[in-house]
């Protein structure tokens, strides 16, 4: 058996797990730079909130509606993910970590256990030791799973936050109440060409052919298809490398000089080499992306791309920030107010394992100097020694106007409690 465990509005349950006097009240969480809406207790859900809403649209109805707004608190959030996912691992040693609030369990010999008992201690424990509550779905297959965890999450007040799909009768209840949209892996392309064929319910989904199935949606299409009919396909995947890194970011403001791009690039671009040195990978393509304010169409908009080969695998921070910078000169345009930045690095190879150039290699002192810089960072704190080409009075630039304390990653920020 498969357990699905989803973390009820993650970000949400994360802010109000420190202040209580929340519960009850429409929470909302923004993105990076307080761009739109990324989160939404169920109460602003009540209020018309939708996801993925520009803050400064809704800023008047945060106000009128006294929704309480907060800056994405990552520190926070990951460092609650952490400890929800450490007591999960407690009930069985086959779990994948699916996304920050979210995993799969997998339960062998479990022919004699109460699966139900079994999900509502996870419930409680996991509610109780971190004030996170969750919602537990549990089923033959990985895909039934996610369909069970709906059914917990949508009839919390019958299902206690717990359903186990265990029996021939519950799986047809299951399928045939869910519309073909509401599946796991199913797309709105793949919705548009089912419904054409008559195919509107999960049901409809598993008694159609499975020629048709393999023909319009491939051997991917034709697993989930027998997921869904009971028959086990897909397993726990094993923790992989990223097969490329991305670091993207809005800016506060609008950034129309060269130079002030090009030193939050070599940021992204230093950040980029870090994570691919924490998983021992380099890179041999560079991807670089400027784009102006969207959001502002009475400016003037320019969006441009650009993806360099380099002549060598990489993961020194010295030599990203130059490819970068290279890059980067190739596409600025003057004239332009630019809101926002990426470094994307791909076709990631092992470091123990880079192929020799000819002509041109990476420069071997730059190991060493990269080591020494991420033990300094790990033990003095992220982000304190940087590149000088950086700049050293500022993280990020990020907007985060409404951002609450972190509560469980910073001693100074840790929460008092007054006795009496």
């Amino acid at each position: 058996m498969f357990a699905l465990v989803d973390c009820n509005n993650f970000y949400a349950s994360c802010e109000r797990m420190f202040r209580p006097e929340l519960n009850g009240k429409p929470v909302v969480v923004l993105s990076n730079n307080d761009g739109c809406v990324i989160a939404r207790s169920n109460e602003a859900k009540a209020l018309g909130i939708t996801m993925g809403a520009p803050a400064f649209l809704f800023e008047k109805k945060f106000k009128e509606q006294q929704i309480h707004v907060f800056s994405s608190n990552y520190a926070l959030y990951g460092d609650m993910s952490n400890r929800v996912m450490t007591l999960l691992g407690r009930y069985t040693p086959f779990m994948e970590v699916y996304s920050i609030d979210e995993a799969f369990l997998r339960f062998d010999g479990n022919t004699h256990v109460d699966l139900r008992k079994l999900g509502e201690d996870m419930r409680k424990t996991v509610t109780q030791s971190t004030g996170i509550p969750i919602s537990v779905g549990m089923a033959p297959t990985k895909a039934l799973a996610k369909l069970a965890n709906k059914i917990a999450k949508k009839f919390a007040d019958k299902t206690g936050g717990v359903h186990v799909i265990d029996t021939q009768d519950k799986l047809l209840k299951a399928i045939a109440f869910f519309r073909i949209g509401d599946v796991w892996g199913i797309g709105r392309q793949h919705e548009k060409r089912l419904k054409a064929v008559g195919v509107e319910t999960v049901l409809d989904f598993t008694l159609l052919p499975e020629e048709w199935v393999k023909k319009n949606m491939s051997i991917v299409g034709l697993r989930l298809q027998q997921e869904l009919a009971g028959q086990k396909t897909l397993d726990l995947e094993p923790p992989q490398l990223k097969k490329n890194i991305a670091v993207t970011r809005s800016f506060n403001q609008n950034f129309t000089t060269f130079e002030d791009v090009k030193e939050r690039v070599i940021t992204f671009a230093s950040v980029c080499s870090e994570r691919l040195r924490e998983q021992d990978s380099c890179c041999n393509v560079l991807q670089l992306f400027v784009h102006t304010n969207t959001f502002r169409p009475d400016q003037p908009q320019y969006n441009k791309s650009i993806t360099i080969d380099l002549p060598f695998p990489t993961n020194s921070a010295l030599e990203l920030a130059r490819f970068a910078v290279d890059a980067l000169n190739k596409i600025f345009k003057e004239g332009y107010g630019y809101k926002k930045a990426g470094v994307i690095v791909m076709e990631l190879t092992p470091a123990n394992a880079k192929q020799q150039q000819i002509f041109e290699n990476s420069d071997p002192r730059h190991g060493h100097l990269m080591a020494v810089m991420d033990k300094l960072n790990k033990s003095m704190g992220q982000n304190k020694v940087l590149l000088a080409s950086q700049d050293l009075n500022t993280r990020w630039k990020m907007k985060q106007d409404k951002l609450s304390p972190r509560y469980s990653t910073r001693m100074k920020e840790i929460i008092t409690v007054h006795a009496k």
